[in-house]
């Protein structure tokens, strides 16, 4: 997966904040980071022309075009971890289990509770 970003270089440091993985790759347009397994990874490019997308979706602004769903085990101490490393937390929260963060470009992400083991089985 690969973002791009005002500035490839800090945005791949917030996600390295964020998820604790290491920056393996660095040019001055272009960042790889990975976790410490080594199964995936994620680019940052620098594109100059950059949007900034919305959230909430708006009429004629410039709309996400993917997010990230991370599972989280809390909550409350993951929001303030993401805050902590630079994601601003929108007023808008559609879900009890969910919280959508923006990351510093911009590009929302949720990250969630895991409640399908609190469901009756049908």
């Amino acid at each position: 997966m690969v973002l791009d970003a005002p500035e490839a270089g800090e945005l791949a440091r917030f996600y390295v904040r964020l998820l604790g993985w290491k920056i393996t790759a660095e040019e001055p347009k272009w960042v790889v980071v990975m976790p410490p397994d080594g199964v995936a990874y994620m680019g940052f490019q620098t594109e100059p022309d950059y949007v900034r997308p919305i959230w909430p979706a708006t009429d004629g602004r410039q709309q996400m075009m993917m997010h990230l769903d991370l599972e989280v085990d809390d909550l409350e101490a993951a929001v303030a971890h993401a805050v902590e490393a630079g994601a601003t937390l929108p007023d808008h929260q559609p879900q009890e289990t969910v919280r959508v963060l923006l990351d510093p470009a911009g590009h929302p992400f949720c990250l969630y509770l895991d409640t399908s083991a609190d469901e009756e089985p049908t």
